[in-house]
């Protein structure tokens, strides 16, 4: 699969099987988001593989009330806690060099991003879920201080497919030259 298909056809998954996943796969996983790009090379990113299913009732207990994702997390074979060490993403010599700040959200995305399309890529499926109390996540996991769990992803193989989400038209979000002046899709290609 190339990554244009892999970007076009993954979806979010919340049911899984319970096929346990290959130490191959998960390791190949792990190996796309090592080789993400980040902030002058700080690899801020740290992963906690959960495969105790009392460790992932607990996270899933976390979830906000009504989550569609609660199942997916007690249920699948893995959750991956996606943490990211603060203060260095974005920093020289301990001060922030831009305005906006710790940049360790941005880099996780792009490994979190690597690490789902090579799920993908294998068969596997994933779900961002970030809408949990991160604060008793973190003490279940005993996650340091200085790092900040980001998001909670399952991982395992699909009992379901995912449905295509609507996607907005290149038109609807891309600019040309300045905010505000949209463009059609004639000019994208001119550009």
């Amino acid at each position: 699969m190339d990554v244009i298909e892999a970007i076009k056809t993954r979806r979010s998954i919340r049911k899984f099987k319970c096929d346990p996943v290959e130490e191959d796969k998960l390791l190949a996983v792990l190996e796309a988001a090592r080789w993400a790009p980040s902030w002058a090379n700080t690899q801020c990113w740290e992963f906690i593989i959960v495969k105790n299913n009392e460790t992932k009732k607990k996270l899933a207990e976390t979830l906000t009330p009504r989550n569609p994702a609660r199942d997916a997390v007690q249920n699948a074979p893995i959750v991956i806690a996606a943490c990211a060490k603060i203060g260095i993403s974005g920093f020289r010599d301990g001060k922030p060099v831009t305005d906006k700040g710790d940049f360790y959200m941005f880099d996780l995305a792009l490994a979190v991003q690597n690490l789902t399309l090579a799920a993908h890529s294998l068969g596997l499926g994933t779900v961002q879920v970030g809408a949990f109390d991160a604060l008793k996540a973190s003490a279940i996991l005993k996650v340091p201080e200085n790092v900040k769990l980001v998001e909670l992803i399952p991982l395992g193989y699909p009992a379901e497919e995912g449905r295509p989400p609507k996607r907005k038209e290149i038109k609807e979000f891309v600019h040309l030259e300045e905010y505000g002046r949209k463009i059609s899709r004639f000019e994208v290609y001119m550009v």
